[in-house]
């Protein structure tokens, strides 16, 4: 692109932080070369400056600049955007006009970031079609697999976030944990907090069992699947979303989660088993946003997971039904 353009937005990208929105049609101008045209006003939006976690509006023109030497080619562009849908495809569990649910491989970011150039947000651009492109109703940390559920319409996008805001999905989460829980079914109720905590001689963020300001409530079911004393194959629900929720709390009970190094240390270690965050999304069960009808959609097991179920002789069909739980 050799001169400046203006691009508007679309209602289906209404509320994207300007940074994600610019990874998505530029994918080869890095962040740090975006903050640079940030701080120069060279990329405007609505003819003002803006930083970078500023969040669009549908019709707001966002000002672009040449981007010659940066810019994807004619002859990239197309074969970054065949390999993307390609493999969006092969990881595709489910799809219809509204919906996308992927089996998210181990290890793959949802969402980029200043040193994550690949990643699943940014591969949906790909599948943009009439101006809309796909968008992440819920996110799953990088470390951990599974279902990841996509609206494909603006109105299917509203209707999920709603639910999951609203807890009306069931999910079901697969873990490896160390030991083995007691009981053997039960609730964790424990708010938690983003606290400053120190490791060694740094500082670092980190999600902990907490109480008074900044703590919110935080509740999760367990229950045991198959126990081997040294180790225990786990369902757990997620009734609240807090960030790392479910790895927080089964640390907290003294059954971290296997290979969960930042929450569990040392203790998540089992001799035999691959140094990988054991913590899979198994299944969601919500109402189709245009339908309304109850659907259940199941991932199979992948990746570190897969070679520890069969390592062990877990059962990777094995049936979980959860007592009802008023939230």
């Amino acid at each position: 692109m050799t001169g400046v353009q203006n691009i508007a937005v679309t209602e289906d990208e209404a509320g994207m932080r300007i940074d994600r929105w610019f990874k998505a049609h530029f994918p080869n101008v890095t962040h740090g070369q975006l903050e640079k045209y940030l701080r120069k006003g060279e990329v405007r939006v609505a003819g003002g400056r803006v930083k970078s976690n500023r969040r669009l509006e549908a019709g707001e023109n966002i000002r672009i600049p040449p981007l010659s030497e940066r810019a994807p080619t004619k002859r990239t562009r197309p074969a970054l955007e065949k390999e993307s849908r390609a493999f969006l495809a092969s990881i595709t569990l489910y799809e219809d006009e509204d919906i996308l649910a992927l089996n998210k491989p181990f290890g793959l970011a949802v969402q980029g970031g200043e040193k994550t150039a690949r990643h699943i947000d940014g591969m949906l651009a790909a599948m943009e079609r009439d101006g809309v492109r796909p968008k992440l109703v819920h996110r799953l940390d990088k470390d951990t697999g599974g279902l990841l559920i996509v609206a494909k319409t603006r109105r299917a996008a509203q209707a999920l976030a709603e639910a999951f805001k609203g807890r009306d999905v069931e999910k079901t989460y697969w873990a490896l944990v160390v030991g083995a829980p007691r009981p053997r079914q039960g609730e964790i109720d424990m708010a938690v907090a983003k606290r400053m905590i120190r490791i060694g001689a740094r500082g670092v963020e980190r999600v902990v069992p907490a109480e008074g300001e900044g703590a919110k409530p935080a509740v999760s079911l367990y229950q045991i699947v198959e126990d081997i004393g040294r180790a225990a194959f786990i369902a757990m629900r997620p009734i609240t979303g807090r960030t790392h929720q479910l790895r927080v709390h089964a640390a907290a009970i003294g059954h971290p989660i296997v290979g969960d190094y930042k929450y569990g240390g040392d203790a998540s270690r089992i001799d035999g088993v691959a140094a990988k965050l054991h913590l899979f999304c198994r299944a969601m069960t919500f109402r189709h946003p245009k339908t309304g009808r109850a659907m259940t959609i199941e991932a199979p097991i992948t990746g570190p997971m897969k070679e520890t179920w069969a390592f062990f002789g877990f059962d990777d069909n094995a049936a979980v039904e959860w007592p009802e739980y008023e939230t």
